[in-house]
């Protein structure tokens, strides 16, 4: 891993990408998505401060356990001044995470054991289909392909789908 030398303030976007792992492509994105930032020079180029290390530690670290980046982005906008998280910051975020993740977790175990029931052909058409449609919310109103066209917009009926 290419070392900084401290006096280096500012990083380069290839650089932050070879200290933080990210290609420069999701850093650009990151900074269009508000979770990262830099500053422009008079040659245009972007600069990023040595914190954005940090930020972009923590944004991988929770997208790597399925948290959305919008919700990341939301959790770093609370810092003050956009300061970099700290491990407390961590501890309190994926605390709250902690419920949300845990929902996550039983509905995959909940497919996971019931994947062997699946036909895998997207009908709807069973009883209880639970990837396609779980405890069978839609078997109360339709069944088979009227739900596509329900879904996607009934051409026969203007485009208003199945009512």
């Amino acid at each position: 891993m290419p070392q900084i030398p401290e006096k280096i303030h500012e990083l380069t976007v290839g650089q932050l990408a070879a200290r933080s792992g990210a290609a420069v492509s999701a850093l650009h994105f990151y900074e269009s998505k508000g979770l990262i930032s830099s500053r422009r020079t008079t040659g245009n180029q972007r600069r990023y401060s040595r914190d954005a290390l940090r930020r972009v530690a923590f944004v991988r670290a929770a997208q790597r356990v399925g948290i959305p980046l919008a919700t990341i982005r939301d959790a770093l906008s609370e810092l003050p001044e956009e300061r970099t998280p700290t491990r407390e910051d961590w501890a309190r975020l994926s605390e709250a995470w902690r419920s949300e993740l845990d929902e996550r977790i039983k509905q995959l175990n909940r497919l996971r054991d019931h994947l062997t029931d699946c036909i895998g052909c997207g009908c709807l058409s069973l009883d209880t289909c639970v990837l396609s449609n779980p405890d069978d919310v839609f078997g109360d109103r339709l069944t088979g392909s009227r739900l596509l066209a329900e879904r996607g917009g009934d051409r026969r009926n203007g485009g208003r789908g199945a009512r």
